[in-house]
């Protein structure tokens, strides 16, 4: 992502499962007021040969650690999508426990995190057959392209992972966060209702506030929440570019 040494605020991103850095690529044009970066998690990308995760809140505790390591005291901000928002808060949680501030946490297309009971058979609940029908639910993938058997043998098995990593997270009891939580929820999310996004209320004891908007679970393809997120953090700018 483009450094930006000048803007007042930085913003991290965390993709959905079997999610890349690349699906965040155009915010850095769309909120021209904040430095924007965007996680890889390993087993993708540039991390291609590298094992992929299999317990999320290791992972994002890692993550923190990366985040933790960075002299920089301009505001962080969170944002994740889906499993992303799951592993967003798992981020901010490592963050606030280790005395640094997050500004600000976004939850997008996710369930609130208490919700998640873990799936003892995950390894064999999501089988090849499973991940390729919830992808076709969800949408954001292309069914051309999982009628294609190099595309499926190259991507799927780190999708299985972040489906069998997700299947088997769970969070207990916990303290609330301190930080704002804004959870978003497309209107025709066929996977994450407006009660389940509601519930990340429960999660911090700072300001809470829910936002609907059109389109079904990747609704951000189409019309990233840029306003939403500008206006949230106060950057003047709005956004620029294509939505």
């Amino acid at each position: 992502m483009e450094p930006r040494p000048f803007a007042e605020r930085r913003l991290v991103c965390f993709p959905h499962a079997g999610g890349s850095p690349y699906f965040f690529r155009g915010w850095s044009k769309g909120l021209h007021e904040l430095e924007v970066h965007a996680v890889c998690y390993p087993g993708r990308a540039e991390r291609f040969g590298e094992p992929y995760a299999t317990e999320l809140a290791p992972m994002a505790q890692h993550i923190a650690a990366e985040l933790l390591t960075v002299d920089d005291p301009r505001p962080l901000a969170l944002f994740g999508h889906s499993m992303g928002a799951t592993v967003a808060y798992e981020v901010a949680r490592a963050l606030e426990a280790a005395g640094r501030t997050v500004h600000h946490l976004f939850a997008s297309g996710a369930r609130a995190p208490q919700l998640n009971v873990p799936d003892p058979a995950a390894a064999t609940t999501w089988d090849e057959a499973a991940v390729v029908r919830t992808l076709i639910e969800l949408g954001g993938t292309d069914p051309e392209l999982l009628r294609n058997q190099g595309f499926v043998d190259l991507v799927l098995p780190y999708i299985g992972a972040d489906f069998r990593m997700l299947a088997a997270y769970g969070r207990g009891p916990a303290e609330p966060l301190a930080c704002p939580v804004t959870a978003l929820v497309g209107a025709d999310d066929p996977r994450v209702t407006g009660d389940q996004t509601a519930a990340w209320r429960e999660v911090t004891g700072g300001p809470f506030r829910l936002r609907t908007l059109p389109g079904e679970h990747f609704y951000l393809e189409q019309d990233p929440p840029y306003d939403t997120v500008a206006r949230t953090l106060g950057a003047p700018g709005r956004h620029a570019g294509p939505r």
